[in-house]
């Protein structure tokens, strides 16, 4: 692989299983702010920015103070909690292993995903946040990234609109035919699959050049 290459990673149901952590945040939230969230109903649906499922539970006016409040008690709440997904550490020691880089590109609070993967002892060459569905492109295009793996239907605009090849896996709320359906390049099962597609990829790169 030339060094120049660079494969992006989702965080939230792509690297990590984030729903025990964050249901044990909304939990507090909820106890701290006497407003019901459903927890169970909110880990079902991760992948937009934190402001669209507040909104859901809290009105406008609150929402900027409920977002910080929430960040605020992440660390405590949601990083012990949270495990990596079946493979995860292995597909980004792929493509280090093959002398690319590996960078993550989540929507989630850049402090708080930073702190997910130094935790679990997964260290990209960098860590971008705060960015959702196309507005990904910025930090793909950014740091030239070829390929873009992720769960959503908007990781898969973030690739196309930063044209880049885009790798979904079914570990958060699609399936593989609903991934295929929205346009994804490859759809994987889960990133156990990552290192042998890797491998696939670069032969046929390869070939092409």
């Amino acid at each position: 692989m030339p060094t120049t290459t660079t494969v992006g990673f989702d965080l939230d149901m792509t690297l990590i299983d984030s729903r025990p952590g964050i249901h044990a945040c909304y939990t507090e939230l909820s106890a701290r702010t006497g407003t019901h969230v459903d927890a169970d109903l909110a880990v079902t649906r991760l992948g937009p920015p934190l402001e669209q499922e507040l909104a859901h539970w809290f009105p406008a006016e609150r929402l900027t103070a409920t977002a910080d409040l929430y960040r605020s008690l992440y660390p405590a709440y949601a990083i012990a909690a949270t495990p990596a997904l079946t493979g995860a550490r292995e597909a980004v020691a792929a493509v280090r292993h093959r002398g690319g880089r590996a960078i993550v590109v989540t929507a989630k609070y850049e402090p708080n995903a930073r702190l997910h993967l130094d935790h679990l002892g997964i260290a990209p060459d960098a860590v971008i946040g705060d960015l959702w569905a196309e507005q990904k492109a910025v930090a793909l295009r950014e740091h030239g990234a070829d390929v873009y793996v992720g769960d959503h239907l908007g990781d898969i605009r973030g690739a196309r609109a930063a044209d880049a090849h885009a790798v979904a896996v079914a570990t958060g709320p699609y399936t593989t035919g609903e991934l295929r359906a929205a346009g994804a390049d490859t759809v994987l099962a889960d990133l156990t699959e990552f290192p042998a597609w890797l491998d696939s990829y670069l032969e046929a790169a390869a070939a092409r050049a």
